[in-house]
């Protein structure tokens, strides 16, 4: 038993001794330490690693979403169709309520009466992009369904109470601002959900629901002109409040399935982030800044033609003139426009769907300025005809231009700040027109200076695929960079691998 335990000890000790004293360096050492070296700035000691493995779990890739390019998504498309029929068939029209708002409101003696009429329909346009980022905030935080129906029915309100004023100032309020900014609200969720179940057929499904507003504007202004002279304005804006009636019946259409971006609320916190709010990320992209910019700038003339044509054709050609003919041209060809060319933008690579709208507000600034120039009302036909068919190449490519520019998680706050800005040209022309209109006695001038800003647009527009051609090129540069350096870095530790191997069978031997 002592002896035992003694040997024990001895053992003991004889191991403490041999731990405590230091190892001779011998060369199959060296190599064995450096090695483990080696591994260590390769993998990191076995602390950090566990506590990496803690803290940060395994990543799983999740299944890439699968547009199911119909389906549910067709429905979707018809209740988008009618939400852009309701909204735009409306405003487009407005050029037949703009002379029975001058015979309601209006006085002979007033000097300013184009003007001031003119601000209804110019504020009406002009709210429904004005209120789009803040629409694009609401459709992120509560979705497009009830962002949607929300703004249908603030529209119907709003066109309702407008049947019941006897004023154009409590007609800018109730029109102009109530009833644009439940437009606002309604229309632009109608432009983000068809992104959750299209994407190859994406500039198709756009022309068609686009088209709807074309529909509309062929079909409204025959039925105005009946309800005006038979029952008289205030009926016929009753009348109108039952298509955003049915509007919020279509929103309920619009179920979600994208996949919410991983996020960024914390837990057990009710507000968002400020990054969620506002999505600056957009911003970053220098080819959605000149997009951005070169669109309002294009859209000074735009909507003056949609406001003072009728009272144009009227004062050129007399009252009995049938303008509403010019209205339905414009919404046939731009309907037409909208299924050519949103089938033709599926077949035109990324950002090069850009040089359609250049061509489309070319097309646009030429033909206003031919608007004076036409004696003949069969010429007047054909300018509004090419005017309609590129106005539809504009419209139905504004999303599918989005989601090039900036991907589909950014689309609905770059769609929303775009249309933003887009309201202060569309909301300051007409009045301007009108302005011109009164000082001058007539609407060449007026017509004239509505082609220019087009022009100029379009052609800022040309960089985008320039600057985006550039930013691809250098992103690729990059990419080749960091693979050289990998690969650098491989054949580096694979040559390190292979001296310390050599160095070791030399140890050996």
């Amino acid at each position: 038993m002592t002896e035992g335990t003694n040997m024990t000890d001895n053992v003991s000790e004889t191991k403490e001794t041999v731990a405590t004293q230091p190892a001779e360096d011998t060369p199959i050492m060296k190599a064995e330490e450096k090695r483990l070296g080696d591994e260590k700035k390769e993998n990191g000691d076995g602390k950090g690693a566990i506590q990496d493995s803690d803290q940060v779990p395994v990543s799983v890739d999740e299944p890439e979403f699968v547009h199911p390019e119909g389906g549910w998504g067709w429905v979707v498309m018809l209740a988008a169709m009618w939400c852009n029929g309701a909204v735009f068939g409306i405003q487009n029209a407005f050029g037949i309520l703009f002379v029975s708002l001058l015979e309601e409101f209006g006085s002979k003696n007033d000097e300013d009466l184009q003007f001031k009429t003119a601000w209804v329909g110019s504020l009406s346009m002009g709210m429904i992009f004005f209120c789009s980022p803040i629409v694009s905030v609401f459709t992120d935080l509560l979705g497009c369904r009830m962002t949607a129906v929300g703004g249908a029915a603030l529209g119907f309100m709003g066109l309702l109470a407008s049947s019941f004023v006897n004023s154009l100032g409590l007609m800018y309020f109730t029109y102009g601002i109530v009833f644009a900014t439940g437009c606002s609200f309604a229309y632009q969720p109608s432009l983000v959900i068809l992104g959750h179940y299209f994407k190859k057929r994406l500039g198709l499904v756009n022309g068609i629901v686009t088209a709807g507003s074309s529909a509309f504007t062929v079909t409204l202004p025959f039925l105005l002109s009946g309800l005006l002279d038979n029952v008289g304005i205030k009926i016929t804006l009753r009348v109108l409040s039952i298509l955003m009636f049915i509007l919020m019946l279509a929103g309920l259409t619009y179920r979600p399935l994208l996949p919410k971006p991983v996020g960024s609320t914390k837990a057990g916190s009710r507000c968002p982030p400020l990054s969620k709010v506002f999505n600056v990320n957009i911003w970053k992209s220098l080819g959605y800044r000149i997009w951005a910019f070169g669109i309002p700038a294009a859209l000074y003339g735009y909507f003056v033609p949609y406001v003072h044509l009728m009272k144009h054709v009227e004062e050129r050609f007399g009252k009995d003139a049938n303008k509403e003919v010019l209205l339905m041209c414009i919404g046939v060809t731009s309907g037409i426009g909208r299924l050519i060319f949103g089938r033709v933008a599926d077949y035109v690579h990324g950002v090069n769907k850009v040089y359609l709208q250049v061509s489309s507000f070319l097309v646009i600034g030429l033909m206003s300025m031919m608007i004076p120039l036409c004696n003949v009302f069969g010429g007047l036909i054909a300018v509004c005809l090419l005017m309609g068919l590129f106005d539809g190449c504009f419209i139905c490519i504004m999303a599918p231009i989005a989601f090039e520019l900036v991907g589909s998680q950014n689309v609905s706050q770059a769609i929303g700040f775009l249309l933003g800005m887009m309201s202060v040209p569309m909301m300051v022309g007409p009045p301007i027109a009108g302005f011109l209109r009164d000082r001058l006695g007539n609407y060449n001038v007026a017509f004239y200076l509505a082609g220019i800003p087009p022009i100029i647009g379009g052609a800022v527009l040309c960089l985008i695929p320039w600057v985006e051609a550039r930013r691809i090129r250098r992103e690729k540069e990059e990419a080749a960079k960091e693979n050289m350096l990998e690969h650098k870095e491989e054949s580096g530790c694979k040559g390190e691998a292979l001296v310390l191997k050599t160095e070791e069978c030399d140890s050996v031997i």
